[in-house]
Parts: structure tokens; sequence; C-alpha cells
């Protein structure tokens, strides 16, 4: 007990001086002194990094048999974005060291190891998992409360890193089956890769069926020239390993009950009922002895594929007419999982899925599970017509039961398991085989068995679905940089896209998509959750330059982002200096699947071919010679020029620079000279020439000619129609002939001719009411006219005078001097208040 209180004393010492020395630096004004001490800002950082390292340590120390997830702090921001974690790791740190006290002074009884361990004599129900007696009670299901960890959660650490075989994201090679023994085989397990040719493929599948036939055990591929050979594993190039149940999956026959109109056998009611969790080698064997009895199976899987590079299998449902069980597919020894082939292989017993299409390489890849006897209701689905395809909608069709579909993205790697999450799992497979018997039925009903080559048979076009499903085989994903081809390339996601990107933005998208591709490999992460795709276009187009860049254009930043920055930033400058002397993209993409853009291009080369056309006519006049678009020719010319094909180069050029003769990139200027402005100024001597006015004893002409542009003309009446007497001359286009003059002649608009004659009418007239005008009339004296711009001012009595002049006199103005009368009152009436009113 001293020895307790002197470890105490000085414990509580030296926090007690650490966090005076913490105070201390806090008050300091230490971003100043960085400044002005470089040396002491080294030290600074230098410190930061080993404070850090020991409180990442101490953290690691704590959690390392904990449920708390270990928060990594290796920066600043790291500690302000794991703050929340670090607290949580300090609380249980506390409540542990509550319950030992409590433990230690006789407050709370301490359990036994057996009950620490909690297995228990008999099957008991334990918050709706029922557990048998080597099951511990610690793997049971938590609180309900932890089902929002669970659907947000990304940071549980990695099971993957506690198998016994754990998964490479390096393989180049091609992908070897896991199984170790093949159960129910017509023909002996093959280890040695076959080739890739189809030819080959069809040879390899009749040449094991002559020696299933022959009950060979050995079978060794036949070469072209006749010679048969074995081929050894380590002759995998141009070669992979063939599907172990191929031959077994495509000469399977469906049993006579997959065909048979029965009724459907009714589910057992979700409330009373449990499943059986199998986390142990031992339940992992009563669960196959039980399936063993089975004729059909219900079959699902739980997948995670974001902090995983290739995926991994968190969870396997399987369920009979009776029973369910969930299996843990995240314990150390999955890979003995294998025996379940008995069953999974067995042609005997049907197994019912409902889309297999990504769990068929699930199981391949992660177990070494092959499935004989697949039947996929979402092809029952889709052969019946469905307007829905998804479980969901099955289960609300079926059973009226509504999917909880929230749960479909939640982490399945949490353990232990929530129990909604649970039950959302077992709900997938504790309903499928009653929809089953439901899709089998109306199958038959609408199918047609007498038409002969299965014509009409419904059943036997799902089940022959189903068998390409089952036959799918699972392949290492090999990064492809140079052609962007497979399923984690990038040429996909540029071909689904409509962007047209330069040389240098080309060159750091695929820069990126490789850093992305490379580094979710080592930290074995999804390539989504290092940087989603979206995040590669924008950083394509911006190219940032720093770290402070970076981080604004992308947003919002992944983890791996913002840890990586200043990494991410040196391979977008790599990737751009490379892309000054890259190719374009489409002609890059062209060239890597000529079928797909050989259309784009040709489209592109025809568009800008008839653009050059187009120039040169408008710039020629039309003299020059049209310009034939060939393929050839126009890829050689770039898609994305420096300068502008119509208006020329820059005004450093002096003279546009064309790859097509005959073709002027610069509008000309008309040629200024003598002839220009003389033809300008007669055409203006003519304009300023006017006709003499008609004298009134001479009537105006009534074909008169006036080249006055009268707006009346769009208003005139559309009614009239033109004498036929009457011939229009042609009218000249002005815009053709390039003027700024638009003339109208008045012979063809009657409207026009009469507002001519009425004017000419209304000057005559005036010219006779004016008297004969004095020929020796005197000038007109400026120097004695008054001023307009400073008038004489007048005196006030003149103003007076003009006021009093100006006013008007108002009879009535004495009978208002009379007290007005009461106003009239308003009534009260519902509605809006009239205080406001106007």
């Amino acid at each position: 007990m001293d020895d307790f209180a002197r470890l105490q004393t000085s414990i509580q010492s030296a926090l007690v001086d650490t966090t005076r020395s913490a105070a201390a630096l806090a008050a300091e004004d230490l971003p100043f002194h960085r400044t002005v001490d470089s040396s002491l800002s080294s030290s600074l950082d230098t410190q930061n990094a080993r404070l850090l390292s020991l409180a990442s340590r101490l953290l690691g120390s704590a959690t390392a048999n904990a449920d708390n997830v270990r928060p990594t702090l290796r920066d600043i921001e790291d500690v302000e974005s794991n703050w929340t974690r670090v607290v949580d790791v300090v609380d249980s740190l506390l409540e542990r060291a509550d319950t030992a006290l409590d433990e230690f002074t006789g407050a709370v009884k301490r359990l036994s190891p057996r009950e620490q361990v909690g297995f228990v004599a008999s099957q008991v129900q334990k918050d709706g998992i029922l557990m048998d007696d080597k099951t511990p009670v610690g793997n049971k299901p938590s609180k309900p409360s932890r089902i929002s960890a669970a659907l947000r959660s990304q940071d549980i650490q990695k099971p993957q890193l506690t198998f016994d075989d754990k998964p490479s994201n390096y393989e180049t090679s091609a992908f070897k089956p896991l199984l170790e023994s093949k159960p129910h085989a017509s023909v002996a397990l093959e280890t040695a890769p076959v080739a890739t040719d189809e030819d080959s493929q069809q040879q390899y599948v009749n040449h094991i069926t002559i020696h299933s036939r022959l009950g060979l055990d050995h079978v060794s591929m036949p070469r072209k020239n006749g010679k048969s050979s074995s081929m050894s594993a380590d002759t995998h190039f141009g070669h992979r390993y063939p599907h172990p149940y191929q031959l077994e999956i495509e000469q399977y026959n469906y049993p006579a009950t997959v065909y048979t109109h029965a009724e459907p056998t009714l589910y057992h009611p979700f409330e009373s009922t449990t499943a059986t969790f199998v986390d142990t080698e031992e339940a992992l064997d009563e669960m196959l002895q039980e399936l063993k009895k089975a004729k059909e199976i219900a079959i699902d899987l739980e997948h995670h594929d974001q902090r995983s590079y290739i995926g991994i299998v968190c969870l396997m449902q399987i369920s009979t007419r009776d029973r369910d069980w969930i299996v843990d597919t995240l314990v150390p020894w999955r890979r003995k999982l294998q025996a379940l082939n008995e069953v999974f292989a067995d042609p005997t017993i049907v197994k019912v899925m409902h889309g297999a299409h990504m769990d068929m390489i699930w199981l391949q890849r992660d177990l070494g599970l092959y499935v004989v006897g697949l039947f996929d209701t979402h092809h029952a689905s889709r052969a019946l017509g469905y307007p829905g395809g998804s479980y969901a909608f099955l289960l609300q069709k079926f059973t009226g039961v509504q999917a909880q579909k929230q749960y479909q993205t939640a982490d399945w790697r949490i353990r232990p398991l929530p129990q909604e999450l649970l039950d959302y799992a077992r709900s997938d497979t504790h309903y499928l085989m009653y929809i089953y018997d439901n899709m089998r039925n109306e199958l038959i009903e609408k199918s047609d068995f007498s038409v002969p080559d299965h014509e009409k048979d419904k059943v036997h076009d799902v089940c022959q679905r189903s068998k390409e499903y089952a036959l799918q085989r699972y392949e290492y994903p090999v990064y492809d940089a140079e052609k962007g081809r497979g399923g984690g390339g990038w040429y996909k996601l540029v071909a689904r896209t409509s962007a047209n990107l330069s040389k240098q933005e080309f060159a750091v998208f695929r820069g990126l998509h490789k850093w992305r591709d490379d580094i979710a490999r080592e930290q074995d992460d999804s390539v989504n959750y290092v940087m989603p795709n979206h995040m590669i276009f924008t950083l394509a187009r911006a190219m940032p330059k720093t770290r402070a860049e970076l981080l604004s254009v992308a947003q919002p930043a992944t983890q791996t982002v913002r840890l990586r920055a200043e990494e991410l930033v040196a391979a977008i400058a790599e990737a751009k200096k490379d892309g000054e002397n890259g190719p374009e993209m489409l002609e890059y993409l062209a060239k890597i699947d000529p079928a797909h853009f050989k259309k784009v291009v040709e489209k592109a080369a025809t568009q800008t071919a008839a653009g050059f056309e187009g120039v040169a006519k408008f710039v020629n006049h039309d003299r020059a010679p049209p310009i034939t678009s060939n393929l050839g020719t126009m890829l050689s010319i770039p898609l994305r020029s420096g300068t502008s094909m119509f208006w020329g180069g820059n005004s450093q050029q002096t003279r546009p620079v064309s790859s097509i003769p005959d073709v002027q990139l610069s509008v000309p200027m008309p040629p200024l000279n003598s002839e220009v402005f003389s033809e300008t100024a007669a055409s203006e001597a003519a304009q300023m020439d006017t006709p003499a006015a008609p004298s009134p004893e001479q009537p105006p002409p009534e074909e008169s000619q006036d080249d006055t542009f009268i707006l009346k003309q769009l208003g005139r009446n559309k009614k009239r129609k033109l004498d036929d007497s009457t011939s229009a001359p042609a009218v000249s286009d002005g815009l053709a002939t390039q003027t700024d003059e638009v003339s109208i002649d008045p012979a063809t608009d009657r409207a026009i001719q009469k507002a001519e004659r009425k004017r000419l009418k209304k000057e005559a007239k005036a010219k006779q009411d004016v008297s004969a005008p004095v020929e020796n009339e005197e000038a007109f004296d400026y120097t004695a006219a008054p001023s307009i711009l400073n008038p004489p001012r007048k005196t006030n009595l003149e103003l007076k005078a003009e006021r009093k002049a100006s006013k008007v006199k108002d009879p009535y103005k004495k009978s208002m001097d009379a007290p007005k009368g009461q106003a009239r009152a308003q009534k009260e009436r519902a509605g809006k208040s009239m205080t406001f009113k106007k």
C-alpha cells in the first residue's frame, strides 16, 4: 500500500508539472518567436513530432484490448479531426480505472473466469440470437444504441490484418482457386492453368469430358501440334486457371422439384424464431450436418468494399425451411469455410439466391466456395415481367414485409453486430424460400413444356441464366496505366464522360488515376475512399501548385488527400510536365479503341474542314476551291489550336500560320486609295443635289421616283394590290452590294405615291399664300439685338405687374371660409384594419 501511495504521489507531481509547462507555453507568442529564431522553429517542430509519436503510442496501448478505435496522430490536423476519439479513449480508461478501484475496494464483486468468458451450459436466447453451449456470450450482438455507429463508422480496425491468409493487392498472375479438395466432382481438381483463347478452353472442356467418361483422374492439355503435355503452375503467362466446377455446372440437371407445381411452404414467424451465430469451428460442423439434410437452402452475403482494396465478405446468411444461420466470415480461420462446398456443390440441393452476380465472385475470392445448382430469383422476376427486380420488391409483394434498406450500407465489419443489423441480415434469407416457391409455381404456369427447344420454358430460361452466374471466374485486378483497360482502369471513366481535356489536363488525369490506385493498394483501401472520381477531373482541370490550392479545390477532401497533399501536388507537377509534349485526348483514345472513337474523330474532322471551307469562302468571296475532308489529313491537325483560325495569331505574329493551303486565316482590310475617296465624294455630292419643286400650275407626275425611305410602308394596308398594268422594276439589294443605302422603288407602293403627292400640294399651297419677297431687304443688325444669354433684368414693379396680371380670381373663395361639418363616421366591419390604408 505504501508503494502505491509513493507511485501515486510521483505520478501526480509529474502531471502537475507537465500541465503547468503546457499552460506556460500556450501563453507565449510562439508564432512570433518562430519567425524571429529559425532554430527555435525547428526545435519546436521536432518536439511536436516527438510528443505526437508518444501520444499515438499511448493511445495504441490504451486501445490494444478495448473496443475503441485507435486514433492516428501524425500532424495537428489529425489531432483536430480525431479529438473526439481521443476523448473517448480517455473516458474509457477512466471508466476502467473506476471499475478496477471498485473491484479492489470490494464495492463490485469480481466475476469468475468462466463467467467472464460467458459460456452457458445449454442453449439460451440472448438478445434474439440462439446460442449453444459452445458459443461465447461476448459474440452476441450489442445494444441497439450502437446502430448509429455501425451506419457511419469507417475507422474500425481492419479485420483482414488478423487473417491467417492475408490478401495481397499486388498479384499480377492468374488467380488460383483456393480449393484444397473438390467434393461432388465429376473430374478431379485441375491444378494447372490453361490457355485463355476460346479454342483452347473449348478443347480443355472436351478433353476433361472424355477423361471423366474413362474414369481417369489426371487431366493433360493437348497442344495444337497434337502432342499432349501437362501444364505446370508456373506457366501462368497467357494462361489462367479453369473454373473448378465448370463441367459440373454446365452438365447439371436441376431436380424434378424445380419443375413441379407445389403448395408454397409458409415461413415461420420472424418474431418467434432465432438465428444461430456461427463463429467457431464446432458451430460450423453442426451447421454443416443440418444443411446436408435439406433439399433447398437460401444463401446471401454482406460485403464491405470501402476499407479494403479488393473487398471483403463480412457475413453469410444461410436458411432452410426451419432454421436460420448467420456465419461470421471475418474469423481468422475463414479459409476453413471451404467445408461448405459439401453442400454448395451438392447437385441434389437447390441453392436459392437473389442477384448472385457478385456473390459468386466474392465466394471464390475470399472463401473458395462454388455453387452448383443455383436458382436466382432476380432472373425469375425478369422472366415473369415484374415491374421491379429487387429483393425489397419481392419481399413486399409476397410477404408484405417492408425491408429496412437504411441498413444496406452499414459497416458490416463491426463486432459485435447490433441487433438491428442481425435482424436485417436474417430477413434476407428467412423469407427467400417462400418467395422461391411462389415464383417457381408462377414460372411453371406461364411455361409451355410441349414446345421443343425450350422456346417457351421459362423455368429452363431462369436455370440457364443462373448457370451463367455460377460459371463466373474471379481474376486479380491488374492496373493498365497505358491503355486504362480493366475494371479499375481510367478508360471507362473518360469514355463515359463528355469532357475534352487538353494535353496537360489529360496527362494529369492519368497520373492522378495511377497515383490513386497505387495508394489504395498500399493502404488496402478502395480507390473511392482514397479519392472519388469527380475529384480527379477537378484536380486535372485546376492543376494546383501548392498544398493550400489543392485543399481549396479538392472539396470535400478525404483523409488520404489531406495527409498526402504534398505528395499529390508533386505528382500533379510531374504529370503536367510530361503532358507538355503528350498526345491529344481524342487521338489517344482513338488509338486505344478505334471502333468506338472513329466516328467521333471523323465528325470532329468534318466539322473542322467545314469551318475552314467557310472561312475561305468568306475571305475570298467564294473564289476558294472546296476543301475535301480526309480523315488521315485532318488527324494531323491538332484538335485544339493555340491561335484563332479566323482572326489569325496574336499581335506578335506578322503572318498567321496555316496547315491547309489556299486558306487565309485573317480577314483582309479593303484597299485605301484615292479612287475609294473619290467615289465616296461623288456619291455624297449626288445625294446633296435635290430636284426643284414643280410649279403649282403643273401637278406632279403620277409615277414619281423618290429614294426616300418612308416608315409608313411598314404599316400600309395589306389588302391593297399592285396594279397589274404597273411593272415593278427590280430592287437592288444594298446588303448584297455592301453599301450603306437601302432604296425602295415608290412605284411598287401606292401609299408612298399618295403621300408624296399630298406633300407636294401642301408646299405649293404654302408658296401661293406667301407674298412676294422684297429684293432690297435691310440686313439684320446683330450688334443692336438684345442678348439671349444675358437678357436685361426686369424691375420689381414690372415683375409685380406680371404676377398680378397672371393671377386668376376665385369667386367662390370667400364661401370656403365657413366652418366644416362633422365627418361621416365609418362603420366597423370584419377584415383587415383600415389604419394604414391610403
